[in-house]
């Protein structure tokens, strides 16, 4: 899955806000690198990150959308607001990344109808706060329960299972031990019976392992992404699209699997 920020204030230093061309164009690039979906955020979820309007995000997404939709890849919008899922489901979108796990007013239903799939990510607290001091008391133990609880509620609602991707949200609401317990736990993730996806990509857990700032995380998130898939992610989110495909076309031969 290729990162596609169409925001003024990535973490990563990669949004392209108002430069709908390049944002085209690192499209393009990135399904030419091999990516299999494109992920577009028109609002940030950084730490400390601050909410858009409505209106604002769906300025931002939707004509990418429109113009992606239907192309060699499913596009995927990555937002929390309902409004905006509505909007991108009508563009064309295959796939809604809810961080906030479909718990907006209104979020399962802006959903259920549909056909597309539905990522549900496990948070503690809010982008605003949610580095300030997370704290669990086993966090593979909560997370785990947060995602199967979350996924029950969209059942209730008529959401067929195949429909659902997990994930358990490295960076939000965690501290480096909280996520590296996650990720050497990541079996019991994929236990919960749904596809699991992950971002680890240039994200501090990175950073404070390898003491790196965040454009020279390459190296450390081709790593990761590589260990959660050995360990059965399905998709992993990155930034650095032909760097991780060779990296897990590796892992595929080694495995005896056909690239």
């Amino acid at each position: 899955m290729a990162i596609l920020n169409v925001t003024p204030d990535s973490f990563s230093g990669d949004g392209l806000q108002g430069r709908r061309d390049a944002a085209l164009r690192k499209a393009e690039a990135a399904i030419a690198a091999g990516a299999g979906i494109l992920d577009i955020g028109g609002e940030s979820s950084r730490p400390g990150a601050l909410s858009v309007s409505e209106q604002e995000e769906l300025d931002r997404v939707i004509p990418l959308v429109e113009r992606l939709a239907g192309g060699p890849v499913p596009v995927s919008v990555d937002t929390v607001k309902p409004g905006v899922m509505r909007a991108a489901l009508r563009a064309g979108a295959s796939l809604i990344n809810d961080i906030n796990a479909f718990a907006e007013v209104g979020a399962v239903e802006a959903v259920k109808d549909s056909d597309a799939a539905l990522c549900v990510m496990h948070m503690q607290g809010e982008p605003r706060t949610m580095q300030s001091q997370p704290r669990y008391d086993d966090v593979v133990v909560e997370v785990s329960r947060h995602l199967a609880a979350r996924v029950a509620v969209l059942g209730e609602a008529g959401v067929a299972p195949e429909r659902i991707i997990v994930d358990p949200g490295f960076g939000f609401g965690k501290t480096l031990d909280h996520n590296l317990a996650l990720l050497r736990a990541m079996d019991r993730i994929v236990a919960l019976g749904y596809p699991v996806l992950v971002g680890l990509s240039r994200k501090s857990m990175i950073g404070a392992i390898t003491g790196r700032p965040v454009e020279s995380r390459l190296g450390g998130s081709v790593a990761a992404a590589m260990i959660a898939v050995q360990r059965g992610a399905h998709i992993v989110r990155v930034h650095d699209v032909a760097e991780t495909v060779d990296a897990l076309k590796v892992l595929d031969a080694v495995n005896g699997i056909a690239c």
